[in-house]
């Protein structure tokens, strides 16, 4: 596939084979006016929606061998003392969020569920959503990426479409399911919704199976017909990813085209050649080597706690944070003189996703 970028009235035609996370096309033009692609500030820009969407592999998933555990979460990737979770907390937060700032946790905020409209002040009450699942990622290309590749998209905050805080109960509605089988309750989102998911899938690389790319494709023909998306950067770290065809021009207003390829072959970009009026870019084998990752937890937990018996002798934990990770099941907490319990499902009975156990109020 092509890239046609109009440079000074010039058409430069750059051939790139399925790289999401580009580390730079050597010998791009540089002369006034001349697009910027290094690894660094390269952005992929687009205006339709049913361009990008065009751009995706469709193919059947991959169903075998998924673990949750094999995307590490949630993880301190920039050494900043705070956990994906907790970061995710901060900048969601519609009010200025209180943090203990010892150890990066989010006392208390405000938030705004976007998916079903619902305001939050209870961070027990929200889930981080990877708005494409773990488990969809894997099925969909995750299953051949590095542990570092799973990592970086596991705690990805450098796009914020990838994680979105939202209320529990429809987080766990939602699980692993696409847009085939499961959309947000608040359907003014949908168009949104729909959006993140494309982006997200394309930024990172991933397919569709056919039924998710009917029911996007079929409702950005209906509803969400004006659909646009902003671009993206390249991600963290270099994926593989379906050929993609987008024309870039010096403005971001300026049409745009884009057009799927099944040839390309799935490599990373060799420096090119330059010409005065057109400079092709050529694609050969390369080995793409992300940088090692800094071990972390799987998940957030809360630290020891102190305990204390309750009224009927059951031990009663103190100092836990409501949200987090929790054992043993059924055990009790306390948090802010309220009584909360170590469970796998929440108060209306629904499984937690991933069968993880979270500390949540305690109902009579």
């Amino acid at each position: 596939m092509n890239w046609r970028i109009a440079a000074n009235g010039v058409a430069l035609i750059v051939a790139i084979s399925g790289v999401a996370g580009v580390t730079g096309i050597a010998g791009a033009s540089r002369g006034a006016g001349a697009a910027e692609v290094s690894g660094t500030t390269q952005k992929f820009v687009t205006n339709d929606a049913k361009s990008v969407l065009a751009t995706i592999k469709v193919e059947n998933e991959y169903k075998t061998g998924y673990k949750r555990s094999l995307f590490i979460h949630w993880s301190d990737l920039d050494g900043n003392g705070c956990d994906t979770r907790e970061e995710v907390l901060k900048r969601d937060s519609i009010s200025k969020p209180q943090v203990d700032p010892y150890r990066c946790y989010v006392v208390a905020g405000d938030w705004y569920s976007k998916y079903d409209g619902k305001n939050l002040s209870d961070r027990g009450d929200v889930d981080i959503d990877h708005v494409v699942a773990l488990k969809e990622a894997w099925d969909s290309g995750a299953w051949s990426w590095t542990e570092s590749q799973r990592k970086a998209y596991a705690n990805d905050l450098t796009d914020g479409r990838t994680l979105i805080a939202v209320t529990d109960r429809v987080n766990t509605s939602k699980s692993d399911k696409d847009p085939s089988n499961w959309m947000p309750p608040l359907k003014s989102y949908w168009c949104t919704y729909l959006g993140d998911w494309i982006s997200v899938k394309a930024r990172w690389g991933l397919s569709m199976d056919q039924s998710e790319y009917g029911r996007i494709k079929n409702l950005l023909a209906s509803d969400c017909s004006s659909l646009t998306i902003a671009g993206w950067s390249a991600a963290p770290v270099s994926v593989s990813a379906p050929a993609t065809t987008v024309t870039v021009a010096p403005s971001t207003t300026s049409p745009v085209t884009v057009a799927p390829s099944t040839t390309a072959p799935r490599t990373t970009l060799a420096p090119a050649t330059t010409a005065p009026a057109v400079t092709t870019v050529t694609t050969a084998p390369a080995t793409t080597t992300a940088p090692a990752a800094t071990t972390a937890p799987a998940a957030t937990t809360a630290p020891a706690a102190t305990t204390a018996p309750a009224a009927n002798g059951a031990t009663v934990a103190k100092d836990i944070y409501p949200g987090s990770y929790c054992a043993p099941v059924d055990g009790l907490g306390a948090y802010k003189g309220a009584t909360y319990v170590c469970s796998k499902t929440n108060a209306e009975g629904s499984p937690y996703a991933g069968g993880r156990a979270l500390w949540r109020k305690a109902t009579n």
